[in-house]
């Protein structure tokens, strides 16, 4: 506390977690600092800008490297029964406001997910192709196929290998999903430990688990949200749909101005320290502010 004191630093904890880290005197995080009057992430940083420390014991910053990770988002959206006819069109108003919500240098890929995933608009950050994509959204009267199109989605992470951060967002509903394969929902959280990729679930009359894979998909994304630190919403009527894609949209304009100026840190451990990682507390000197340290680099 009186090192605190005597820097005016913010201090930030990340839980210790599942992941082990090998007896090594080394390790990397990912820190957001902020300058603490704008609240604009800093054009730069040096070490000893840094201070941080492993279960309360001081360690030392050797190096600090800007990162640029700009988010890369995939829009997967059940069009189909669940959804039904009448509220086609909430959805397109909800998903316009979500595009126009984002800054313009964010890539998009919208996929509807009933009969199957297809492509409405591939990878692009041309709004005006994004919105003829969106203009071609139709029901449908199978089943949102929501674990199908998570599968692929974080497929395509996996192959991406240019430096972002990728996002997915999937608009689903409770109806769908009845027969999911315990090898596809396997590879969905390989690839999200693999990668630090975020998602974000809305689910429509998620309520029920009456509906055909109604417990399927619910269970999913409550597991897929909470272990990448995005956010599930479950909600009853359509009409939500407009405001709350907006909402999310800001969400992840903010994370997107965040992450593609993150700083990685090379940081050795205070001694002794070996094996399973303890809390680490970060803070910055000069007025600056730690928004965000992580062992990946995802955004909370």
């Amino acid at each position: 506390m009186r090192l605190q004191a005597a820097i005016g630093v913010v201090l930030l904890v990340v839980a210790p977690g599942a992941t082990s880290v090998p007896a090594q005197e080394h390790i990397e995080l990912y820190a957001v600092v902020l300058d603490g009057t704008t609240r604009d992430p800093v054009q730069t940083l040096a070490p000893g800008d840094l201070v941080v420390q492993e279960d309360g014991q001081a360690a030392r910053v050797v190096a600090v490297e800007p990162t640029n990770w700009p988010v890369k988002l995939q829009v997967l959206v059940d069009n189909g029964q669940g959804l039904g006819s009448t509220n086609i069109q909430l959805l397109k108003d909800g998903l316009t406001n979500l595009i126009e919500t984002l800054p313009e240098d964010v890539e998009v890929t919208l996929v509807s997910t009933s009969p199957q995933p297809r492509f409405l608009t591939r990878a692009t950050t041309d709004r005006a192709e994004l919105m003829d994509g969106l203009s071609r959204l139709a029901p449908d009267n199978g089943a949102g196929r929501f674990t199908e199109s998570l599968v692929e989605a974080t497929e395509r992470t996996e192959r991406d290998e240019s430096p972002h951060f990728p996002v997915i967002m999937s608009v689903a509903t409770s109806i769908g999903d009845a027969n999911v394969r315990e090898r596809d929902v396997n590879r969905i959280f390989a690839r999200l430990v693999e990668k630090p990729i975020q998602v974000h679930v809305v689910m429509l009359g998620g309520t029920s688990n009456s509906a055909s894979g109604g417990a399927n998909t619910t269970r999913i994304g409550i597991a897929v949200t909470g272990g990448t630190g995005g956010r599930y919403e479950n909600i009853a009527i359509a009409n939500r749909l407009p405001g709350l894609l907006a909402e999310l949209g800001a969400q992840i304009a903010e994370s997107h101005r965040l992450s593609s100026r993150q700083y990685r840190l090379d940081v050795e451990r205070p001694e002794g320290k070996s094996g399973d990682l303890g809390q680490m507390g970060a803070g910055a000197t000069g007025g600056r502010i730690v928004r965000s340290l992580s062992r990946d680099g995802r955004i909370r």
